[in-house]
Order: C-alpha cells, then structure tokens, then sequence
C-alpha cells in the first residue's frame, strides 16, 4: 500500500481522513501546516500528499509549488471555478472540496494511484488473487468465474475494505444511482461471491447495515 502524507490543519478531519485510509491499508502521516508539510517532504519520500488549500504558514498552491514531483489530491472548502482550475492547471492530479464523502476520497485515492503506477494491479489474500487489469479472479490459483458486476462489487470490496459499506451505497457503487432493482441484489451477489472465493466468514455481514470485507495486510 501507499504511503501518503496528509496536510489538514483540521485536526477531525486530519484525524477521519487518517483513520480510513489507514483502514483500507495505507501508511499515513499528519501535518497541519504547510511549512511542516514542506519539511516532510523534503526528509521523507511519499507516494500521495492530500494537500488542504488554506492552510497556516504556508498555503497549499505555495506547498505544492516546491513538491509538484508528488501526486498530489488538493483538499478544501473553497468551491469556487478560478480554484479548481489553477489547481489542476498547476499539475495537480486531483481536486475534491468540502464537505465530501469519505468514500470518494477513498476512490480518488485509489485512482491516483493507480495511474502513478503506486499500487499494485493484483490484490493478494490468502488463497485469492484479483488482477484488476485483466479482469481476471484466481481462487486456489485456479480461475474463478465472475460476471462483470460481480467483479465489480469484488473490487469495491477490497478498495474500502475494513469499512462498512450500506446496501444502498453498495447498489450506487456498482449499479449506479438510475437503478431500480432492491437491496436483495446485493445480498445474492454477495452470496455468490462469498461461495466461489471461500470467503464466508471474509466477507462480513454488518447488522441492519450492509457488508464489510475484513482483511488484515
């Protein structure tokens, strides 16, 4: 996994973001001035900065000014156009504002990543691997059958593993927000997915909520 910085000099929000992406199996490290964030980067090495834009000292165009190097995912309350365009004008690989959905950040995350080439294509547990390239499932090193939304509710799964996900949002995910179909769906998608990878008890059933993949890396 990935190791990022994240420089929020909220400390609950520094603290959320920290948590969830420590869930999913990043190293994280907080800073919550742009200063800090500089003298960071300049002793370690990251993979992602999830930089906030009004920051103390130092603000996040200035931080990134001296560390454009680093994918970075600019983090603010500001909404405004002339905002997202220098961010993004600037080499920024990614810009999300405030207030927003632990989940998308988490997306967001996995997408830079991906396509900096900072995680790795196949994820690895026990006796599955998912390769998510070739669209390929191998369980016990021999392939598995998936359909396409089965594969897809698969990698949603593991993309926030160890956070608990509601049917509802299961069904936004995967199926999108036009569908018309009922939670049982994803019910009986989990049950075949849990079936064919041997992952009754991977593949945790919250209470009244939804679904969690359990996974310690």
């Amino acid at each position: 996994m990935a190791v990022i910085l994240i420089v929020e000099d909220e400390v609950s929000i520094n603290e959320l973001i920290t948590k969830n992406l420590q869930l999913v199996g990043h190293q994280c490290v907080s800073v919550f001035d742009g200063r800090a964030a500089i003298s960071e980067i300049d002793s370690h090495k990251y993979d992602l900065i999830i930089l906030d834009i009004m920051l103390p000292e130092l603000d996040g165009f200035e931080v990134f000014e001296k560390v454009k190097e680093v994918p970075t995912i600019f983090l603010t309350a500001r909404n405004s156009l002339s905002d997202r365009v220098k961010g993004l004008s600037m080499g920024a690989d990614d810009y999300l504002t405030k207030p927003f959905e632990m989940l998308e950040l988490l997306a967001r995350v996995e997408a830079v990543l991906r396509r900096t080439q900072k995680m790795k294509s196949c994820f690895e547990v026990g006796d599955v691997k998912v390769d998510f390239n070739s669209y390929q499932v191998f369980y016990m090193e021999r392939p598995v059958e998936c359909t396409p939304k089965e594969f897809e509710l698969l990698e949603v799964l593991i993309n926030n593993r160890n956070i608990a996900l509601s049917r509802d949002r299961l069904l936004e995910l995967v199926w999108g927000y036009d569908y018309e179909g009922d939670t049982r769906t994803i019910d009986v998608h989990i049950q075949k997915l849990r079936k064919k990878l041997g992952w009754e008890h991977v593949i945790k059933t919250v209470y009244k909520v939804g679904y969690r993949l359990e996974i310690n890396l």
